[in-house]
């Protein structure tokens, strides 16, 4: 039986849960596309809600009651097309908007149109999905168990690459590092629109959301493989540079 580079006999729960990883986010993300273009044009009027509230579920909801355009947050929905109830939509089209609703503050000068009809979530958001589905699949494609997060992490990354990484033990340095270069810049150009008067642009949103949507489905994939069965011990997981993992 052949070996794969980590010393088990096959990855077939890294595939696996890349699999459906990728397809969550891959399958909503073709959801967001897909149900604006389905539905009537112009069914979906311009919206200004709160990220991780429910602000369209009904007509009475708070989109749609929020008291006008003077308010800290949201618009007088009745000015930007009318009122948008997604539970009077049909079950697919109802969730879309639903998870959009409860996850993404929705506002429309952040979001595009298809068809005359907002997408449920804004640019950014669209940027994390489509790059958590390619982390996912990245991670499906080169990602190994190696036994902890951080080995299991750096695993899609050629191991001649890593030789000096595992040399001086800056794994964990190196995943941060990682991790970081994909959050840092969506978290500076959203917490200078929101501390300052500066307005970040679609485009920029749709990149800045991507890569860090990227290094979270890379790293929750590696978090969910990175497991010690399979293994006689931590000294028998095969690493780059002929490292050895030792258990304290």
């Amino acid at each position: 039986m052949s070996v794969e580079k980590n010393g088990r006999g096959d990855r077939l729960r890294e595939v696996k849960v890349s699999k459906i990883l990728a397809g969550i986010g891959g399958g909503y993300l073709l959801l967001c596309f897909l149900v604006p273009m389905a539905m009537p044009e112009g069914s979906v009027p311009q919206l200004s809600g709160r990220a991780n509230a429910i602000d369209y579920a009904t007509l009475d909801s708070w989109g749609n009651t929020n008291g006008g355009g003077h308010a800290e947050m949201g618009h007088d929905q009745a000015e930007h097309g009318g009122s948008f109830a997604w539970s009077e939509l049909n079950p697919i089209f109802a969730f879309t908007y639903a998870f959009g609703d409860l996850n993404c503050h929705q506002k429309h000068e952040r979001s595009w149109e298809i068809n005359g009809n907002q997408m449920p979530v804004c640019a950014r958001d669209i940027g994390i999905f489509l790059g958590f589905a390619l982390g996912a699949a990245l991670f499906g494609w080169r990602g190994l168990n190696r036994w902890t997060v951080r080995d299991t992490f750096l695993s899609v990354l050629p191991d001649d690459f890593l030789e000096t990484t595992y040399a001086n033990d800056n794994r964990m340095r190196d995943m941060a590092i990682l991790l970081t270069l994909g959050i840092v810049p969506m978290a500076i150009d959203g917490f200078t629109q929101l501390l300052t008067d500066y307005e970040s642009v679609n485009p920029l949103r749709l990149v800045t959301g991507m890569a860090a949507g990227f290094v979270i489905g890379w790293f929750v994939c590696a978090s969910l493989c990175a497991r010690a069965s399979g293994f006689d011990g931590a000294s028998s997981v095969i690493l780059p540079g002929q490292a050895k993992l030792v258990q304290k």
